[in-house]
């Protein structure tokens, strides 16, 4: 592990000029925790395993050394008059896991890349959008490339792209990208890379799984583990209530306390649906948020709740990972996910880069187990409250389902039987021939 120490500027990090100007303009004043530690690990060519908590700037830490590396490696190859990159190449691949993350994560590159004047290309490619335009982008290669694994995929069987030059593999929100849903996807992404590659994981959480397939897919990493004092501004409150009574709960909260923005979690797309013409019903208006729509409606969504045009929006855990909405006021877990991790990056929507926030979950008898688990989880301890008016039985009721037992034979044997199994995967693909 690194030191907490901070440089008190981005100059002594070892960037070069273009990228400088731009964080001056950005009023980027001093790197955080995590870009101190990390980006020169990154510029030194290493490995790396970075964790911190969600808005604590993980994107510049991987964009801007990636962005040097590729200007100076161009700087290079135009005084030898190397030409050895044209084709539809890649240079900088970023695997994310939904198509807002993509398109954020493409957009705060360039941003970051404006004083190169356009001699980097960076390109996001995800679905829901026609694949043709995205062919047209990427003709003559690209870069950087932030892409989602399932549309990589499409785009690399109609030969559109090629990944037999990358030089960067970065994985963001690396928890979700590296679990048993994309496994299938990443091995077939990772049999196209070359053996020789700089590899960084970036992400808020690391589960056991994770852990485990990431000391076989790795080279000598550095790891950082950065528990920013930013987390301090984000306030975790948990309200108890009746089931029948949640959703009276949740508008009269809205009502009182006038947020000018609430970010709702829900966990089913049905659930978003029911619960806006829920609140609907009690004056409330809310949009919702999940994969069902179409991406057109997604972005116009999400774009107007970021603009402030939207006062709630409800939404799945689509909306969890890695969006960046500026002085978001609140988060609020209608039902608790399903995922103990999956907790705290939906929190982290809020209190982000310093900004003070407040995260609320209401739980009902069913969820007093759940949560329990949450906290173990996540090495956090919160006290139940009560909303005058709103108050909980202190009785659980006799149709609450209990927790179930576990089977005799599961456990910690099973949990690693299935990492193994999965990092067998990985490292089947990872060194092809």
């Amino acid at each position: 592990m690194t030191s907490d120490s901070t440089p008190a500027n981005f100059t002594e990090l070892g960037l070069i000029s273009p990228l400088l100007t731009r964080l001056t303009e950005l009023e980027y004043r001093q790197p955080t925790p995590i870009q101190a530690q990390a980006i020169p690990s990154v510029l030194a060519g290493r490995d790396l395993i970075a964790g911190a908590n969600t808005g604590s700037g993980k994107t510049a830490t991987f964009a801007l050394p990636l962005l040097q590396q590729l200007f100076q490696q161009q700087q290079s190859e135009k005084s030898s008059s190397d030409k050895s990159h044209k084709g539809n190449f890649v240079t900088g691949l970023i695997l994310v896991p939904t198509r807002e993350l993509a398109k954020q994560v493409a957009d705060s590159i360039k941003s970051y890349a404006v004083h190169f004047n356009g001699v980097i290309k960076t390109v996001a490619v995800f679905g829901g959008v026609s694949a043709n335009t995205q062919m047209l982008a990427l003709r003559g290669g690209t870069d950087i490339l932030v892409a989602t694994p399932g549309r990589l995929l499409d785009l690399i069987s109609s030969n559109a792209i090629k990944l037999d030059r990358v030089k960067t593999l970065v994985l963001d929100e690396a928890d979700r990208m590296l679990s048993l849903g994309f496994t299938e996807e990443l091995s077939a992404l990772l049999a196209l890379l070359p053996k020789n590659k700089q590899i960084l994981l970036f992400s808020a959480t690391f589960p056991e799984t994770v852990q485990a397939l990431t000391a076989e897919l790795l080279n000598d990493p550095v790891e950082i583990q950065v528990q920013s004092a930013d987390a301090s501004t984000l306030v975790q409150r948990v309200f108890t209530v009746n089931k029948g009574k949640k959703t009276a709960l949740l508008a009269h909260l809205i009502k009182q306390h006038e947020w000018q923005q609430a970010l709702i979690f829900v966990n089913a797309k049905n659930n978003c649906e029911h619960l806006a013409e829920k609140l609907a019903k009690r004056g409330i208006a809310a949009e919702v948020f999940h994969g069902d729509k179409g991406q057109g409606a997604r972005t116009r969504v999400l774009e107007a709740f970021k603009a402030g045009e939207i006062d709630v929006l409800i939404a799945t855990d689509i909306a969890a990972r890695g969006l960046d909405i500026e002085k978001l006021p609140v988060v609020i877990n209608f039902d608790l996910p399903r995922s103990p991790s999956d907790y705290m990056h939906r929190i982290g929507r809020s209190g982000r880069a310093g900004e003070v926030g407040l995260a609320l979950s209401l739980i009902d008898h069913e969820d007093y187990h759940h949560f329990k688990v949450i906290e173990k989880k996540n090495k956090i301890r919160l006290e139940r409250e009560n909303v005058a008016g709103f108050e909980a039985d202190e009785v659980i009721p006799s149709d609450v389902d209990k927790p179930m037992a576990k089977p005799e034979g599961t456990g910690k044997k099973k949990r690693k039987k299935k990492v193994q199994v999965n990092a067998d995967i990985w490292l089947r693909h990872s060194d092809p021939e």
